[in-house]
């Protein structure tokens, strides 16, 4: 697996992550403000992509994950992270994150991400929150849920 900054070219692959967990965070593949977004980190260099390693004659191989970040230290955000649904489970969002921390990240100060409140079905379902846990974040307050209309809780990881 490699980690790289996303191309305009990756955005198909983006939408094609975000059609995988609409079910959890409502439409987004059909939504032009999150096609801009996508494409405005892309644009910024603040989007990662994961892709396998590329042994096929496919020009553009499918993404295993992607990644949006906000650098604006000293609170740094994970504005979005999805791992496709054949990848999940095998590091593929840990190696983002790492990278993600690793390239935009100076201490002192948070990283934070907003994922599922405790109660929203996704929580278990897609493990998000135990997979922050386990990356060092904690549970912080509850915010504002999300357009499906499930509850959201925001998440920090302290980097010195």
């Amino acid at each position: 697996m490699i980690v790289r900054l996303a191309r305009e070219r990756d955005l198909p692959g983006f939408l094609g992550l975000a059609a995988q967990v609409e079910h959890w965070f409502g439409p987004m593949v059909d939504d032009p403000g999150f096609s801009d977004a996508v494409a405005e980190h892309i644009r910024d260099s603040k989007a990662l992509v994961a892709v396998g390693p590329d042994l096929a004659p496919d020009p553009q191989p499918p993404l295993l994950g992607g990644l949006l970040f906000g650098s604006d230290a000293p609170t740094f955000h994970v504005h979005w992270l999805v791992v496709s649904r054949q990848a999940r489970g095998q590091g593929v969002g840990a190696a983002l994150m790492a990278d993600a921390v690793k390239r935009y990240v100076t201490g002192p100060g948070t990283v934070e991400v907003v994922t599922f409140g405790a109660d929203h079905p996704g929580a278990v379902e897609s493990g998000a929150r135990v997979f922050y846990e386990r990356l060092g974040f904690t549970p912080a307050e509850a915010t504002d849920p999300g357009p499906e209309g499930g509850s959201r809780q925001v998440y920090r990881l302290t980097v010195s």
